[in-house]
Formats: structure tokens, C-alpha cells, sequence
């Protein structure tokens, strides 16, 4: 991730804060000064701030986890959505579902029955309706599309959100710290910094200042997805290596299999052959011998008898 230049969050517009009667004590350690009755934001510390949360959202997005991004304010939306869609993340920037994190099961029973809605146009069941119901159909397809369409690819909990404009999002706010999910966001002089886990001081009104920051963020989840991508592709190869040396192995343990079951029987003959010669030569004499002389004894004591 490039560092960015504090001139270029100058040019931006970054610095203005809001009026002064209308900010937050928390905020004084990120404020310059005051000027023409609005605080001015110390862009040195925002630079650093940039620097601090680009790392922890390229550690985020390499651990393959997901970062909501949320924007609903007219200046934000447009680029939050093309910065978003950039890096292949989720993000709502119309009206923030009530329960999109704390009752997440039911977004996604909303985000199936529009997957349902597709598969039925395309299997043909969606023409076999009346026409009344199949405007029905559209306009809840229509209205899904709007507000949860961006998410469809959300199969869990994201890893973290970062927000632009912590008092209009508030709601957001809440139900991250509820589930303890890590908080991103650019935080004005009107708002409260403790609210967020990671906070880039900046204007978060004008388009400019926004435009800047995203570009930022984006750059930094995209190193982030760039490494993962890397060590995924290190690990397949050296999975492959593995795999390659075991059929090695197992290829030269078989063929030492065989040379030994060759070999064996050869031993076998030869011992059999040694053994059996051996066997015959020591047994047959000893049994004639012994066999001989008690004949010769008997014959005599037979004639006695007789006489």
C-alpha cells in the first residue's frame, strides 16, 4: 500500500471539519485549529490514521474474511459502491437493513428467494404465472435487488465494516459493536471517535474528500487480496510437489516389492534343494544298521525252541 501524500488530502479538501459549535470534545486531539468558525482537521495525523487502517484491512481482507462497506448519504453512495465492487466486497448504500448483522439468518432467507426468483425464469415455471402475479414477482425481485442485491455473495458475517459517517450510520454502529465486529470509518468533528475501532479523521461530506480516502482503502484491501492470492498459489504448489514426491516414493517402494518377490523364491529352491539331500542321506543308513543286527539275535532263540 502506497502511502498517501499529505498534499493530495489538501487538494481534496479533507481537512475542513465542521463548525465549530457543532463539534465533538472527543474529536480535539485530531483538530489544527479553528478558522472562519470551522475546526480544521490535522491532516498529519490523518495521514498516519490511513496508514494504520490500511494495514489492519489488508490483514483482514488476506485472511480471506469480507468488509461491508456502508454509505446510504447522497455524496458517498456512488463511490463507495464502484470502490466496493472494485475489490469484489459487499456493501449497502441504500437504506441499512434493520437486523442486517444481529438477525442475519433472515437477510439471508431475503437474499435466497431472490436467487429463487432467478431460477424460476430461467426453468420456465416464473411464465406459467398469471400476469398479475408475475408483476408482483418483479417488483419484489426489483426491491430485493435494490437493497440486498450488493450482499448476494455474503454467505456469513463480514470480518469487519467500515463506515463513512458514523452519526448517519449509527444503526450499523450499534449492531456491529452488539456481534463485536471490527469498526472502520471516517469520522468527522462532529462525531464521537470512541464509537470505532479504527478511525481516519476527514471530511466525510464533501465527494472529494471521500474520493480520496476510498481510494485509499481500496488500494489497501487490494494488496491485501493480492497476498492471499500469492500464498494460495505457493501452497498449491507446494501441495503438488508433496503429492509428486509421494508417487515417487510409493513407485520405488513398489518396484522394490517386486525385485525382493523375484528374489525370494530363488533362495527358497536353494535352500529346499540344500536341505533335503541332507535329510535323506543321514536317515536311511541308521535305520538299515539298527535293523540288522536284532534280526540276527532273534534267528537263534527261534531254533532253540524248536529242538
Amino acid at each position: 500500500m502506497e502511502q498517501v501524500q499529505v498534499k493530495d488530502l489538501l487538494e481534496a479538501g479533507v481537512h475542513f471539519g465542521h463548525l465549530t459549535r457543532k463539534w465533538d470534545p472527543n474529536m480535539a486531539p485530531y483538530i489544527y485549529m479553528e478558522r472562519n468558525g470551522i475546526h480544521i482537521i490535522n491532516l498529519y495525523k490523518t495521514q498516519a490514521k490511513i496508514q494504520e487502517t490500511g494495514e489492519a484491512l489488508r490483514k483482514i481482507a488476506a485472511s480471506g474474511k469480507k468488509i461491508l462497506f456502508v454509505a446510504t448519504k447522497k455524496q458517498a453512495k456512488d463511490i463507495v459502491a464502484e470502490k466496493a465492487e472494485n475489490v469484489n466486497m459487499p456493501y449497502i448504500t441504500e437504506r441499512w437493513p434493520g437486523g442486517m448483522l444481529t438477525n442475519f439468518i433472515t437477510i439471508r432467507k431475503a437474499v435466497k428467494k431472490m436467487a429463487m426468483i432467478d431460477r424460476m425464469k430461467k426453468d420456465g415455471t416464473f411464465n406459467s404465472l398469471s400476469k398479475k402475479e408475475r408483476l408482483q414477482v418483479d417488483r419484489q425481485r426489483a426491491k430485493l435487488e435494490k437493497n440486498l442485491g450488493s450482499i448476494s455473495d455474503m454467505t456469513r458475517l463480514p470480518g469487519a465494516i467500515f463506515v463513512v459517517d458514523i452519526k448517519r450510520e449509527h444503526i450499523a454502529i450499534k449492531e456491529a459493536q452488539k456481534l463485536k465486529i471490527p469498526i472502520f470509518a471516517m469520522v468527522d468533528t462532529n462525531s464521537d471517535p470512541r464509537e470505532v475501532d479504527y478511525l481516519i479523521p476527514a471530511n466525510d461530506d464533501a465527494s472529494k474528500s471521500i474520493e480520496c480516502i476510498m481510494a485509499a482503502v481500496e488500494s489497501a484491501v487490494a494488496s491485501g487480496l493480492a497476498e492471499r492470492k500469492s500464498d494460495k498459489a505457493d501452497k498449491d504448489a507446494k501441495s503438488e510437489k508433496s503429492t509428486a514426491a509421494k508417487k515417487e516414493v510409493k513407485a520405488e517402494s513398489k518396484d522394490d516389492a517386486e525385485v525382493e518377490a523375484k528374489a525370494e523364491p530363488k533362495v527358497e529352491a536353494k535352500a529346499e534343494a540344500k536341505a533335503e539331500p541332507k535329510a535323506e542321506v543321514k536317515a536311511e543308513p541308521k535305520v538299515e544298521e539298527k535293523a540288522q543286527p536284532k534280526a540276527k539275535k532273534e534267528a537263534p532263540a527261534a531254533s532253540n525252541e524248536e529242538e
